[in-house]
């Protein structure tokens, strides 16, 4: 039996803690139209940006009038605070008739995780060796219900299927494939590595993703968020407009990864958008991290002066750290 490596488990496991319904999804989810369409999701967007580096419990209350920013409703960000801590992504804290939540120490690492894989998504430019990673797998029908979770798992991990049960990665093997396979309880499969040779009548390696749609996601993506971009940079955006802006391009960047495994420039045409996007996505997440704090702290304050300090924000350099 092959151990599954702690890395693996994070990294297998983000994805259904940043996507509600990733489980049920059987294809890759473009990104929403609206950042935190749901309130589970919104609030671990938010925790994960402004409270990672705190083990300070925080009032529902405050909380609460945090999601209100997002126009969810008191009731709706209370079911979330009630589901999240069933998950046991939150530890909460009675004091008399008040609330409190902190993220738990397995959240906050599995959303570490996740930023560090989010924000360093595109960041330079990946060697390839010109050999593909391949997975082969065989779910019986009696595992169908694997079947999506399996998906979802590896598309997180920048596979794609070249047909079915045969997936490939322009990128070098990990033992979080291994960790994958082990998690799911997928028997029936080998992990090899080689290259791919294009013949007539097969599937070239590229046909694994839909090119056209990829770069469609990153023009939509450049063109919606051009103009808050140069806001941004004007100092024409408010602390309140800031922290929903910054917020929605997250939800908007978060999803890349799972649709582009970084594949290497060798095989791309010449004007990739990938490159614009991710300057892109820096300027904007980057120059408002500060002044969506500031809007974190302001509302902090309305509940507890002193515990307002505790939020606190980072931007794509985190990764370097």
């Amino acid at each position: 039996m092959r151990t599954m490596p702690a890395v693996a488990r994070a990294r297998g496991r983000m994805l259904a803690l940043l996507e509600d319904d990733a489980l049920d999804a059987g294809a890759v989810q473009l990104p929403r139209t609206q950042a935190g369409s749901q309130p589970q999701h919104l609030l671990l967007t938010l925790l994960g940006d402004y409270f990672l580096d705190s083990s300070e419990y925080i009032p529902s209350a405050s909380l609460v009038s945090l999601l209100e920013e997002f126009g969810i409703t008191s009731a709706g960000s209370r079911a979330a605070l009630s589901r999240l801590s069933r998950r046991g992504l939150l530890a909460s804290s009675k004091s008399g008739r008040n609330t409190y939540y902190r993220l738990t120490p397995r959240a906050a690492a599995l959303l570490l995780e996740g930023a560090e894989h989010i924000l360093g998504f595109g960041a330079a430019e990946r060697p390839w060796s010109g050999s593909w990673t391949i997975v082969a797998f065989s779910v019986p029908e009696d595992q169908r219900q694997a079947r999506p979770v399996l998906r979802t798992r590896l598309r997180w991990l920048g596979f794609a299927p070249l047909y079915d049960g045969l997936w490939i990665s322009p990128h070098p093997p990990t033992d979080d494939i291994n960790g994958v396979l082990d998690e799911v309880e997928i028997k029936a499969s080998t992990v090899f590595v080689g290259e791919i040779r294009d013949r007539i009548g097969g599937n070239p390696p590229l046909s694994a993703w839909d090119l056209d749609e990829l770069r469609r996601v990153y023009t939509d993506f450049i063109e919606e968020f051009a103009e808050l971009r140069r806001r941004v940079g004007n100092g024409d955006v408010g602390a309140a407009e800031g922290l929903v802006a910054r917020t929605t391009i997250m939800d908007r960047w978060r999803n890349m990864p799972n649709l582009d495994p970084e594949l290497p420039g060798e095989l791309l045409e010449t004007d990739w958008p990938r490159d614009r996007a991710r300057a892109l996505f820096v300027d904007v997440y980057d120059g408002l991290g500060a002044l969506a704090e500031m809007r974190v702290r302001q509302i902090l304050a309305e509940f507890s002066t002193p515990l307002s300090s505790i939020a606190t924000h980072h931007t794509t350099g985190l990764v370097a750290r």
